[in-house]
């Protein structure tokens, strides 16, 4: 399978991590999204990533499909009971909402002039990201025996926190910090497979 993705994206980090973590092999192509190369536009109408091209000649997008599909091949990123599914479920939308926010406000300042810049757009994304941040911070996910999405999808939440908003958001959310060096002592990779410039 082929993953079109990019080294920065927290939505390419997590799926990444996912894989790495199931044993599934994956040829990762690094993609340009403004530039609009044709093997994603091809695949994928949207022109984002992740999208995973399937030996079938399936394309599977986005993070959260990907993930399913995952899930679908190794049955181990979702837990099988219903309540706890919904809850990791629950967590994975949580944190790639956030990341959403995030790119928003990263967006804003790269491709609008400073003076065009809509400051009250940056601040009402980032009373969100605070928001989520307080809440994960008073309640971090558990890390048990198995891994599960949710804990990627967190780990993708931090990596591209401190790699595009570093000094920003740690003096408040020690709890943070301290979860993600949990998840690297289950999941070595980390430190080379989240965001990253």
């Amino acid at each position: 399978m082929r993953l079109l993705c990019s080294s920065t994206s927290p939505f390419s980090s997590k799926v990444r991590m996912a894989a790495r973590h199931l044993g599934i092999e994956l040829e990762e192509i690094r993609v340009d999204t403004n530039a609009g190369p044709t093997l994603l536009i091809d695949n994928n109408p949207l022109g984002k990533i992740p999208t995973l091209l399937t030996g079938d000649g399936d394309a599977i997008f986005d993070s959260r499909a990907i993930m399913h599909h995952f899930h679908r091949l190794e049955g181990k990123l979702y837990p099988s009971k219903n309540g706890k599914r919904t809850e990791v479920e629950v967590l994975e939308a949580l944190c790639d909402g956030t990341n959403e926010c995030l790119l928003s406000i990263v967006y804003e300042r790269r491709f609008r002039e400073a003076e065009k810049q809509h400051q009250p757009w940056i601040d009402r994304q980032w009373t969100k990201i605070s928001r989520v941040l307080t809440h994960l911070d008073a309640e971090p996910p558990k890390i048990g025996k198995r891994l599960h999405a949710g804990h990627f999808a967190l780990a993708a939440l931090i990596g591209y926190l401190q790699l595009r908003f570093e000094g920003q958001w740690e003096a408040d959310h020690a709890g943070l910090i301290d979860w993600a060096y949990k998840f690297e002592k289950h999941f070595p990779d980390y430190p080379t497979m989240k965001p990253q410039g």
